[in-house]
């Protein structure tokens, strides 16, 4: 009995450790300028990696205190944490499949659009309440000021990997034909009507293209990126949950057995 809490124990342990990565991609989408804006997604894997590590916690003290009801608890809180996991996995795999970006002419940025994102994402953006904190926080930034700084000729921006978030709101759409001046101040063709986005776009830094559609669709793109790179964090973090979940269970399992057994035998004697 003692071996086989041991090693659930240290099979807690571990548990306690993979609840690093979960916490750490919620800190580091909180950290990402648009992420950070949104606040969709970084609070729910906070949130989840501390239940499990708490779980964990629960568990592991259960486990070298011989309490059972601990380590009860242990095995259904923890199942119970590893499918919301897998749900999350699922889920943000699901929202993030759509919405790949256009090459631009002449450019080696790409440009996006809005509806080709998913259903649940573009309702995060559209609408007005939403979308009006949501701009006010990007303005703040300095993603497009940066660009100012580091490209002063034409040539220089157009063969730039500037990022979906920068495309969207810090410039006018390819299609409207603006004369460049610097990445963020464009003249106005005579005739910019040929697209709703052309007619939103603002030399003001505070406005630039951030009511446009493009801002919308840059956004999203960035989130699509950074949860894609979290989602794989998280599936990596969710296998080695479910392998420590099922040792932890063979342990306990184990355990219960070396302790009837040894009832038995004291009963028998």
């Amino acid at each position: 009995m003692a071996l086989s809490n041991n090693v659930i124990g240290a099979i807690n342990f571990v548990a306690m450790l993979l609840s690093i990565p979960i916490i750490g991609a919620g800190i580091w989408l909180a950290m990402e300028p648009d992420n950070s804006c949104v606040k969709l997604l970084q609070w729910p894997l906070i949130i989840l990696g501390i239940l499990v590590l708490v779980v964990a916690l629960a568990g592991f003290v259960g486990a070298f205190w011989r309490i059972p009801a601990l380590l009860i608890f242990y095995l259904v809180a923890m199942l119970v944490l590893i499918v919301l996991l897998a749900s999350l996995v699922v889920f943000v795999f699901l929202v993030t499949d759509k919405g790949a970006g256009h090459p631009a002419p002449s450019r080696a940025y790409s440009e996006y659009h809005l509806d080709d994102f998913s259903g649940f994402l573009r309702r995060r953006v559209r609408s007005p309440f939403k979308w009006d904190g949501i701009r006010g926080c990007l303005s703040s930034t300095n993603m497009c000021a940066e660009l100012n700084q580091s490209y002063r000729m034409a040539q220089d921006f157009f063969n730039a990997r500037i990022t979906p978030l920068q495309s969207g709101c810090c410039k006018p759409p390819t299609g409207c034909g603006y004369t460049f001046v610097n990445p963020t101040y464009w003249i106005s063709p005579i005739n910019n009507a040929a697209d709703m986005d052309c007619l939103q776009w603002n030399n003001e830094q505070t406005q630039l293209c951030y009511n446009c559609d493009s801002c919308k669709a840059g956004l999203l793109a960035n989130l699509k990126s950074e949860w894609r790179k979290a989602d794989v964090i998280l599936l990596i973090t969710l296998i080695a949950l479910i392998c420590v979940y099922v040792v932890g269970c063979c342990a306990f399992r184990n355990a219960k057995t070396e302790d009837l057994f040894r009832k038995y035998k004291q009963g028998y004697t």
